[in-house]
C-alpha cells in the first residue's frame, strides 16, 4: 500500500521590501513520502520569494509534468513556473513554452554546480528563464525550521532573505545562475 503525504500547515509572514509585498499566508504543505524537510523548505523559501494569493502548489512529486508552484491569470494561463531542486532540462524547455517566466531555485551543494555546467548552454537560450543556487547551509538550516504547524515570517531586502520562527533566523543570500531576458 502506498504511503500518503505528510501534512504541514504554515502561517508565513512576509515582508518583502524589494516587491512591495506584505501579507501573511495560510499555507498547507503536502510533503511526499519520498520528499525530504529540506526540498519542503525550499519549496516554502520559493514561495515567500514570489507570493501572491494566486501563487499554488502543484502536486510537486507525485506529477513531474507540474510545477513545484504556479501562478495563473484569470484565464488559467499560466504565468510563473517555479522547480526547486534539480529539473530536468528537456521539462524547463517544455515549461518556458507553457508560461511566461520560469524559475528554479536549485540545492544540493555540489550537485547544483554539476547539474548547471551540464544544462547552462541549452538553458541560457531561453528568455524567460531565471535560476538560482540556494547554499547548502542554508537549505539544510531551513531543514531545521521543518514542524507539522510552522509559524515563519520572512523578510527581504536587497536581495537578501532572513526565514525566522520563535527561536532561530536562517539568513540566505542567492547565487543568481540565470536571469531572465524579457
Amino acid at each position: 500500500m502506498a504511503q500518503k503525504a505528510t501534512i504541514f500547515k504554515a502561517d508565513l509572514a512576509v515582508a518583502d521590501m524589494d516587491r512591495g509585498h506584505f501579507a501573511t499566508h495560510a499555507l498547507t504543505l503536502a510533503r511526499h513520502p519520498s520528499e525530504t524537510d529540506e526540498r519542503m523548505m525550499v519549496r516554502l523559501l520559493a514561495f515567500a520569494l514570489n507570493a501572491d494569493d494566486a501563487l499554488s502548489f502543484g502536486r510537486g512529486l507525485s506529477s513531474e509534468d507540474e510545477a513545484d508552484l504556479a501562478l495563473r491569470d484569470l484565464t488559467g494561463a499560466m504565468q510563473l513556473w517555479i522547480d526547486v531542486g534539480l529539473p530536468d532540462e528537456k521539462s524547463l524547455r517544455k515549461a518556458s513554452g507553457r508560461a511566461g517566466r520560469v524559475i528554479v531555485y536549485a540545492y544540493g551543494g555540489r550537485a547544483v554546480d554539476l547539474w548547471w555546467a551540464k544544462n547552462r548552454d541549452a538553458l541560457e537560450r531561453l528568455a524567460n528563464f531565471s535560476a538560482f543556487a540556494v547554499p547548502l547551509e542554508a537549505s539544510q538550516a531551513l531543514a531545521g525550521l521543518a514542524e507539522r504547524t510552522m509559524q515563519l515570517q520572512c523578510t527581504v531586502q536587497d536581495g537578501h532573505l532572513w526565514f525566522s520562527n520563535a527561536t532561530e533566523t536562517v539568513a540566505v543570500t542567492l547565487t543568481v545562475l540565470a536571469q531572465e531576458r524579457v
